[in-house]
């Protein structure tokens, strides 16, 4: 018996080695690290190749219809670019830019509701998804929710601290906090 018993921990001993080497290198790190840098203009970059790196899907057709969805919601036709955004949900439920993407087309519609529970599907996809976060800040600001509002400004940009809606943002709402506090 007892040799089963090491032979088995020698198994899965040698196995744990293995199993950390085949989890992939986060591809994004080095891009997030020069986002967060406060001095240069590397962070354009940075930002430019974690946008670019969102915005595949791994399917073709997936990234067409987050293209689809995107142009019709800058083009005014909230119930295409919903449409749009539903059908690459529903098909790439692991695709964090469709949530996010649909978040604004919801919002554009005035239906917070869903664009909150995209959002929350989106962050806990890529809780690094600094769009969203200011998105996020965005809506609860609308909402009233300042406190939460100001929270996910700040969350945003802890990562990413060069977007202008996030600095605007947080400036104004704690510009707010001082003069009700006073």
């Amino acid at each position: 018996m007892r040799h089963k018993v090491l032979t088995i921990f020698l198994i899965i001993a040698s196995a744990l080695p293995i199993a950390a080497a085949a989890q992939p290198a986060d591809p994004l790190a080095d891009a997030f690290a020069r986002l967060a840098r406060p001095e240069g203009e590397g962070w354009r970059i940075a930002e430019s190749d974690i946008l670019r790196a969102w915005s595949r899907s791994g399917s073709p057709a997936m990234d067409l219809l987050l293209q689809r969805g995107e142009a019709a919601l800058d083009m005014g036709d909230i119930p295409s670019a919903i449409g749009h955004l539903t059908a690459l949900t529903d098909h790439a439920p692991d695709f964090a830019a469709g949530f996010q993407a649909r978040a604004a087309a919801y919002a554009a519609a005035g239906q917070f509701g869903p664009a909150l529970a995209d959002l929350r599907q989106a962050l806990i996809l890529e809780p690094r998804h600094f769009a969203a976060l200011t998105q996020l800040g965005l809506m609860l600001e609308e909402m009233g929710d300042d406190g939460r509002a100001l929270a996910a400004y700040r969350a945003s940009l802890a990562i990413h601290p060069h977007q202008p809606e996030a600095i605007d943002g947080a400036a104004r709402l704690e510009r707010k906090r001082i003069g009700t506090d006073i």
